[in-house]
């Protein structure tokens, strides 16, 4: 009996592995189809999201994340409240002394004795140095010997012309008696008037002599070095031993000055304005100067004169400014804060006064923001003077209201604000 073979499904064929192979690279459309719409929704999550970002974005900047603009505020002040004082233009500039010397001496000599020294004061005419006076007295003692022998020459043709005098009046009288000759006569009175001739060229040899000695004596008097002024010594240039001279020699071993004296009475404040606020100053005005080195220290004083010159390089106008005080405290060349006050004119007593931030000119039209219960009004007003702080407001604004400092350009008319002092 022939054995049957056994059938697949029972003899343990590996078919069934390959069907198990099979199923496995088959594609599930049902999942495939799953994640590309999972993946469609999260996409349309995060686009909604971001646009809803840029919408709240814009929003916050468009409505300030819903508050309303801070602003600062300032009262107008009535016109009659206003200091007389008030301060139209501050600057800067320096104490300078309109008296001030480099004192020389006359010649070109050495320097034997110095008698100043920085921070002394020297009365006018005081000796501040004297020279080398050899040479001079020498001249001087030449100037009165020559005096002397001129005068003795006097002397001498004095007493000939008496001679001769008399020698001539004997003449005539022999002549009248006929007991001479003419020619004796006229010799005599020739001689007599020659003798007059040199007593007169004596006279004048003495007035010149004279004249000699007055020159000598003035330069011995320049060896002496004298103060023009009263005043106080700022520098002392030369020592003893030194050569000095009234010129420059050019080598730079020649003095040209003993030093430089100050008259602390002639001080004064000179001050560079820029010629855009020259209209602010004024002569007679008053000031209020304030130095560098005594910041509390309020100086009066007024100006002097505008000076009529600008300087084109610096856009400027000098302007010199007297101090009412004197003070040693004030020295040449020190730093000076210069306020130029208010002169009150009749029409800055009118209006009201508001700082000068709180205008604006939109359009070329002057305008302020008036604050008032949480919004602010524009309303367009009418100026007057100016200072350095604060505008005059004749029209369009009464005292007491509360105008906005700097507004934004932003600000617009009946805005919600929030207001600080």
């Amino acid at each position: 009996m022939s054995a049957v073979p056994a059938s697949p499904a029972s003899s343990g064929s590996p078919e069934p592995d390959r069907r198990e192979l099979v199923d496995k690279l088959r594609i599930d459309r049902s999942a495939a189809g799953a994640a590309p719409r999972r993946s469609r929704i999260r996409n349309r999550a995060v686009a909604t999201a971001v646009v809803a970002a840029l919408l709240l974005a814009a929003l916050l900047a468009l409505f300030g994340r819903g508050e309303v603009p801070e602003v600062k505020t300032a009262v107008a002040r009535a016109a009659g409240e206003m200091p007389a004082d008030t301060s139209v233009l501050d600057a800067s500039g320096y104490v300078v002394a309109r008296r001030q010397a480099t004192v020389s001496a006359k010649i070109t000599g050495k320097v034997v004795e110095v008698l100043i020294e920085e921070g002394m004061h020297v009365d006018e005419n005081a000796v501040m140095a004297r020279l080398d006076d050899t040479e001079a007295k020498a001249q001087l003692d030449l100037a009165r010997a020559q005096l002397d022998a001129a005068r003795a020459s006097l002397d001498v043709f004095t007493a000939d012309e008496h001679q001769a005098e008399r020698d001539f009046a004997r003449q005539q009288a022999l002549a009248a008696a006929k007991a001479t000759s003419t020619q004796e006569e006229e010799q005599a009175g020739a001689a007599r008037d020659t003798l007059r001739a040199r007593v007169e060229n004596a006279k004048e040899q003495i007035k010149v002599a004279e004249q000699s000695v007055d020159v000598a004596k003035v330069q011995l008097d320049n060896t002496e070095v004298r103060a023009p002024f009263a005043g106080v010594v700022v520098a002392k240039a030369a020592q003893p031993g030194e050569m000095i001279s009234p010129i420059s020699a050019g080598g730079g071993f020649t003095r040209t000055g003993i030093g430089t004296i100050v008259d602390m009475d002639s001080l004064e404040i000179e001050v560079d304005v820029n010629e855009s606020f020259i209209n602010r100053v004024s002569a007679g005005q008053p000031v209020q100067a304030t130095l560098n080195a005594y910041p509390d220290w309020k100086i009066p004083g007024k100006v002097i004169a505008v000076v009529p010159t600008a300087d084109r390089n610096k856009a400027t106008i000098k302007v010199r400014v007297a101090i009412d005080v004197k003070d040693p405290r004030i020295v040449p060349e020190m730093g000076v804060r210069v306020a130029f006050l208010s002169t009150a004119s009749p029409g800055s007593r009118t209006g009201v006064w508001v700082p000068n931030e709180a205008v604006v000119s939109p359009a070329g039209r002057p305008a302020v923001f008036v604050y008032e219960k949480g919004a602010v009004t524009r309303k367009d007003v009418t100026l007057g003077e100016s200072t350095q702080a604060d505008r005059q407001v004749t029209g369009g604004l009464a005292a007491g209201q509360h105008v906005v400092l700097s507004p934004p350009p932003s600000l617009e008319n009946g805005a919600a604000v929030h207001a600080t002092d």
